[in-house]
């Protein structure tokens, strides 16, 4: 198995979850994956321990990714409850040792050793000293410059932005937006990532005009993915297409 080529001319294109169409979502083999290919970026999810770490994982509870075998609550565990716990393969067997919750410090690692950009999605609202630390972890691995910061919680956002005049942040959403939304990310130099199924062109045409670069997540249908290039969006981000 391997991931479906397109043609993305000057589209970039961004792993969700690192490689996840053929790898264990979020584990270093996904981010790994998507590092030996072309993406323009890599993205994954974060959550802080009960002990303060940052671990990368989708859910807030272990139990869908490890197909139901742990059922713990990441944010009310300590690190050492999650830090052993093994994920399933793709085939669902659980032979596999390395595939496990990693660290947020082990994916930058990754993406800096294959030079890819960091996709960094807060997943739930975040206190802004804990955004202070995800930051200074990013500063001591020498590659602040080379993350772009994602999340659904505007206020998150608006964090980032007076931590980090300079940075690069997409508003999640999956709804559709009008020009009052266009007219705020501008003022707030955001970005959007927007499902891909509520994008049309003249969305994104109107977003372009006030500046607003464009994020579809997450396209896997080769059609889908062609309307969205046609549609001039900035990024897709996808499980597999490549």
């Amino acid at each position: 198995m391997n991931t479906v080529k397109i043609d993305s001319r000057n589209i970039k294109i961004i792993a969700h979850r690192g490689l996840s169409g053929l790898e264990r979502e979020n584990t270093n083999a996904a981010f790994v994956a998507a590092g030996n290919r072309s993406y323009y970026g890599i993205e994954t999810d974060v959550h802080k321990t009960k002990d303060g770490k940052f671990v990368v994982i989708h859910d807030e509870t272990t139990d869908r990714v490890s197909l139901g075998k742990v059922n713990i609550n990441v944010e009310k565990s300590n690190y050492s409850d999650i830090e052993n716990i093994v994920l399933p393969d793709m085939d669902e067997s659980f032979e596999r040792k390395d595939i496990k919750i990693p660290l947020l410090s082990e994916y930058i690692k990754i993406c800096k050793k294959y030079e890819k950009i960091c996709v960094l999605e807060l997943k739930n609202a975040f206190e802004k000293a804990d955004i202070e630390k995800i930051i200074l972890e990013f500063k001591d691995a020498g590659y602040l410059e080379n993350v772009i910061f994602i999340s659904f919680v505007w206020e998150n956002c608006i964090i980032l932005r007076g931590l980090l005049p300079d940075a690069k942040i997409q508003w999640l959403t999956g709804k559709n937006v009008n020009q009052k939304i266009a007219q705020l990310l501008w003022e707030n130099k955001f970005d959007l990532d927007m499902k891909y199924k509520h994008l049309t062109k003249e969305t994104v045409d109107m977003l372009h005009s006030y500046g607003v670069l464009v994020n579809a997540w997450t396209c896997d249908d080769e059609q889908d993915a062609e309307a969205l290039i046609e549609m001039g969006v900035d990024f897709i981000t996808t499980n597999i297409l490549e």
